[in-house]
């Protein structure tokens, strides 16, 4: 199988400015010059981490959802990220893998981060997305959902690479960084985090520190910390299952079910 190229966007936000972050992103991504097969932005990419769910939410196919269909198919990859959505009166941090025929999937966020209320303002999802991407089978979650690893648990294979979008602070930058290594050895999985950079609206500091690791845990690219950069790694899948056979943990892995 081919390797995939999987590019990763760490960004400030303007902090709940839908129009300015997709001028912004646009101009960003409009000026990649790699090729890429996925294109990763921060959680609520066009919003911030915010609470302010209301005036700031949109339904699927409006403003946001429209310009990723068009980047999606300008750069000839998928893009994906979360934003805002508002459905059957429910709000919920939905990441939109769109594709560059303009078909989708989403997640919505499983696991809200109590320690922001963000529970009291948005509906927790209860689905696991799996897509496939060039033979690749990857798994995309949001921020908090990087502690909780039964959620996540990568049973008999089901998935090659795990994505996490995220609004990180820096002052938990720590367990974030030991939990993506931990995803990736516990799973034998590739591990994609991508962070935002900057403050936002409520003066919280996010350093960014985007980063690809290995099924070993072993960190193969990192972003430069309060860089706003777009980097691309390449994964490979033969390296992959290379060491799924010469160390084959998955095998014994215990078996469960989610309530």
């Amino acid at each position: 199988m081919q390797d995939l190229k999987i590019t990763l966007v760490q960004s400030n936000l303007y902090w709940e400015n839908i129009d300015e972050n997709l001028k912004m992103f646009s101009q960003k991504i409009s000026s990649i010059k790699e090729k890429a097969d996925l294109i990763v932005l921060p959680e609520m990419f066009s919003t911030g981490f915010t609470m302010n769910n209301k005036p700031l939410a949109e339904k699927m196919n409006e403003k946001t959802f429209q310009w990723m269909q068009k980047l999606a198919k300008e750069k000839n990859c998928v893009l994906t990220g979360s934003i805002i959505i508002e459905e059957n009166s429910n709000y919920f941090n939905r990441l939109i893998w769109m594709r560059t025929d303009g078909t989708f999937e989403t997640y919505d966020k499983r696991h809200l981060f109590r320690y922001a209320n963000e529970q009291d303002h948005y509906t927790a999802g209860n689905k696991k997305l799996i897509v496939e991407l060039n033979g690749w089978k990857i798994c995309p979650q949001i921020c908090y959902d990087l502690r909780f690893p039964v959620w996540i648990r990568n049973r008999n294979k089901e998935y090659d690479i795990l994505i996490f979008s995220a609004n990180w602070p820096e002052r938990r930058n720590y367990p974030r960084e030991a939990l993506l290594v931990a995803r990736a050895i516990e799973n034998q999985s590739y591990v994609i985090g991508v962070n935002r950079v900057g403050k936002d609206g409520g003066g919280i500091n996010h350093s960014g520190d985007s980063v690809a690791i290995n099924p070993q845990g072993e960190i193969i690219c990192r972003a430069k910390p309060n860089e706003e950069i777009a980097m691309t790694v390449t994964l490979s899948y033969s390296e992959l299952e290379e060491w799924r056979k010469k160390f084959p943990v998955w095998m014994d892995a215990d078996r469960f079910t989610i309530q």
